[in-house]
Parts: structure tokens; sequence; C-alpha cells
């Protein structure tokens, strides 16, 4: 390892390891910091046992909810990130998600950007990350350029016969945008063990395997894992970022870089920047705003399961995806949100949620039953927020908000799952441990009074240092965040390169 870099990206994530990609070839020296290492490739990895019940792969760090009480977070620390355990659907955002949105309890803030200023980047994600779709089914997908490089991935009969009831009562299901290796030569074999679980084959395109491995093979990119970034040093004057404070192997060291960029997820990297408080920062790096640990936002979710008659024999289940609710419709004038299909649960899922039922009659509900899974806009808040207490613990203070929208969505759902034949509906609202789509700690946008980012993910105070993860998004909207993030760094390696931050 050297002690210098030209750029130093803090998390090997969608956000870091696609910048990571998109900067390979630069010229410039490159080192990405993990906190965990590779995923082994074991058996365990697709069992649904070892995976949810035994929670084997998740983070055993405990953090604190507002009321004190430890949880432990949905958080992988992986090289690749929470995306090795991603379903991989890799929506774009509405087009509308970019501009104020007015909800039931509030409103969502419009973004420093439009549409247009993210959507050919949008296209070259959709290629790095090997995205099969059709982008016209939905009405309320934006404009493509082109339709997507591959086609979207076929339903299972089941799953085919409930997408024609849909369209029967007038709805436009729609295929899920998925990044597999699917196809002739590829390695994707349709099992039932994508959503949730890592892939033991590397077919499903996360982090990793469609952006790390690429960019260590350019020989211009390292990789130090197992890794933990403590904090950020700086310069005497705090203009700038100088060296990053790590612990590896039980020894504290700091490392140099010209460029810094902070890409640990929302939670993560604004703790970090917390921690890294200072004489010129007192109130954390970057912080003269007051925001960063600000406006956390999460997804409002919910497990639906509707039961019908006929068994369910699919096995690749999540491959579709309602949004006519996306934006209200006559009954509700309001957004409520997308839902789309999880992969297909087993008894030993449920097993992790329903512990107190039988694994025989687990099997029973598996086996007949469609598994939803339901999201909707939380809005941004100020007092949900992280905190780093005095034990350097992370308090993550959060109250769900814009609730009667997701309820509103739920019972459309089960309403329409009963008109097409599935008289029992089933659902669990989850709670804030479950932050895989966490985001908005670290806001952008065009007032420096009140967020902590520019239009590129540059943070005001220290020129040097950016944040390119979810922390920069301004609202949650209510499509899943990861190819937001991977195009969102593509932007932003294209802005360093113009403005010779490289060298």
């Amino acid at each position: 390892m050297r002690q210098h870099y030209d750029i130093i990206i803090v998390g090997a994530g969608a956000g870091g390891g696609t910048l990571a990609y998109a900067l390979r070839n630069s010229g410039a020296r490159i080192l990405v910091i993990e906190r965990g290492g590779f995923l082994p490739i074991e058996l365990e990895n697709w069992d649904s046992k070892a995976v949810f019940q035994e929670q084997r792969y998740k983070t055993k760090e405990k953090w604190l909810d507002s009321k004190g009480k430890l949880f432990q977070p949905s958080t992988h620390y992986y090289v690749g990130g929470n995306t090795k355990f991603y379903g991989a659907s890799l929506f774009r955002l509405r087009r509308e998600d970019f501009q104020t949105v007015e909800h039931a309890e509030g409103i969502s803030p419009a973004w420093p950007i439009q549409y247009e200023d993210l959507a050919p980047f949008y296209t070259e994600a959709e290629k790095i990350y090997n995205v099969h779709g059709n982008a016209t089914e939905d009405p309320t997908e934006p404009p493509h350029e082109s339709d997507y490089l591959h086609p979207a991935v076929p339903h299972e009969p089941f799953i085919a016969e409930v997408a024609a009831s849909l369209k029967k009562l007038g709805l436009n299901p729609f295929s899920i945008p998925l990044g597999i290796d699917l196809g002739p030569q590829g390695a994707c074999v349709r099992c039932a063990t994508c959503d949730g679980f890592p892939c033991m084959l590397h077919a499903k395109a996360d982090a990793e395997t469609a952006c790390i491995r690429p960019a260590l093979a350019s020989g211009n990119v390292e990789l130090m894992i197992q890794t933990k970034v403590r904090r950020l040093i700086t310069d005497k004057q705090g203009k700038r970022v100088t060296k990053v404070e790590v612990e590896r192997m039980g020894t504290v060291e700091e490392i140099a870089g010209d460029l810094v960029v902070l890409s640990a997820g929302a939670v993560n990297s604004a703790a970090i920047l917390l921690r890294s408080a200072n004489d010129t920062h007192p109130n954390g790096l970057a912080n003269a705003s007051n925001q960063v640990g600000r406006n956390y936002m999460q997804h409002n979710n919910s497990l639906i399961m509707s039961i019908g008659m006929k068994s369910n024999k699919t096995r690749f289940q999540k491959t579709l995806s309602i949004n006519d609710f996306y934006f209200g419709d006559t009954d509700w004038s309001f957004p409520m949100g997308n839902l789309q299909l999880l992969g297909k649960v087993d008894a030993n899922t449920l097993k992790s949620e329903l512990p107190y039922l039988s694994d025989w009659f687990l099997h029973k509900i598996a086996l007949h039953s469609i598994d939803w899974f339901a999201m909707s806009e939380d809005l941004p808040d100020p007092e949900n927020r992280v905190i780093i207490d005095s034990s350097g613990r992370i308090n993550l203070h959060y109250r769900p908000n814009n609730l009667s929208a997701h309820r509103q969505l739920v019972r459309k759902i089960r309403q329409t799952m009963r008109e097409i034949g599935f008289p029992l509906t089933f659902t669990k609202k989850l709670g804030v441990e479950a932050n895989s789509h966490q985001c908005g700690t670290i806001r952008f946008g065009d007032d420096p009074a009140t967020s902590v980012l520019n239009a590129y993910c540059q943070t005001y105070e220290v020129p040097n240092l950016f944040v390119v993860d979810s922390s920069f998004f301004p609202s949650s909207a209510a499509v899943n965040p990861a190819l937001t993030i991977a195009a969102q760094a593509l932007r932003v390696a294209k802005y360093m390169a113009s403005k010779n931050y490289l060298f």
C-alpha cells in the first residue's frame, strides 16, 4: 500500500464502487477502503435459514433508536455493501420526483438537479449494472434515450396470470428493471434465492461484481479491506482533508489523499463527519449548516402476503411491479408509492417474522402466497437524524411520517388482490431496523445554509471532500435508490475529470 493517493474512496457499495469503476482509467491513483471483506462463497449463501433466521451476514453492530433501545440494523459490511443482498431492482426516479411534490402529510422538496441532468447517467449505469427491462410498460416511467439494452426478465406462468388479471382491472403492471446476468451465456439460473441473498454465481449485478472487480483489474485502483474509517483529518485551516484515520488489524494509522470521497452509506457517512469535528468544524466536518446527520429517510415499507387457493410454484418471483398508485388515483389524490414483488418466500423466511407459527403451517402459507413489497415515500424531517453519543455509538432517531399514504397503498393492494382471487392478505410494517434504503443525511442543494453538498456532491466548506452515496438525497421518492446512487456517481466522476480534481 502507498501512503499517499490521488483519491481515497470510503466504502465499496453502489456509490463508491461505481465511482471507482468510472475513474479506473483516469490516471489517478485510487484507494477504496472497505470496512468489511469479500463475502465468502459458501452453501449458506442460498440457505434461507442461515440468511434470515440466523442473520449470518448482517453486522453484529448495534445502534440505538430514539427511545434508547438497541437494535441490529439491516446493514452488511462487505465489498459491494448492501448491494450484495439487494433484489437488483434498479429503478430510475420518476421525472416528478426531482420536483416539489405535495404529499398527504407534507412536502417532498425539489432536487437541485432535474431528471434530464441525470438521464444520460441513468442510461450508462443501466449498462454497467446489466439491467433488463422494458421502458414502455409503465406510464410513470420517465423518458429514455432508448430502451434497455437487455429485454425484461420474463414472468413465470403464475406471475404472468397475475399480471393478466391486473390488466383486466385496468392497471398497468410492468416488468421490474433487474440487474442480473441473464441470457444464453449468462450466469443467472433464476434461482429462488436472489432477493435478500448473496449470489454464489456472481450473476447478480452488485457493486462488487459490476464495478469493484473490473476497477481492480485496471491496475489503477487498490482495495483495503477489513478497515474501519474513524475520522477525517484536515489541515490547520480546516479547508482541506489531508488524511483519513483508519483502524486496521487492531492498529490505528493515517492515509493521505488529495481528494476524499465518503461512500459509507447515509448513516455511516454522517457518523464519520460528526466524529471528525475539530476546532474549525466544532459541530462536525463540513457542518456549518447543522444539516449533517439530519433529514434521515428510509421509506415506509411493508411486507405483504396475499393467499389464494392455487399453488404458487414460482421460483424467481421478483419480476412484476405496479406504479398505478405512485402519484395517487381517483380515490386518493396524493402519492401512495410503489408495489413490487419480493423474491418467493419459504417457511424459513417467514419463521424469522412469525416465530410462533409451526414450520408446517408456514410452508402451507408460502405455497399459496404471492409476496409483495409496498414502498411509500417518507418526508425529510430535521429531527430524524444520526447522532453520535459520548461513547461513539450511533443513535438513529427516526419517527416515520406520511403514514396515511402508506396505509392507503396497503389498502389498495389488499382490495386489488381480493378482486383477482386472493381473499386473504397479511401485512407487516417494517421498523427502523429495515434501513436498506437509508438516505438523506448529507443533503445536496443550491444553498449552503440549508445543505451540505453542492449539486455535484462536493461539500461547500471542504472543496476536496465529496459524499457519493444515498446521503445526498433531499427526498426519498418511492422507488429503490441504488440506480440513482450509481448514476450520480457517474455524474460526479465526469465533474471531477472536467475540473481537473484528479491530477
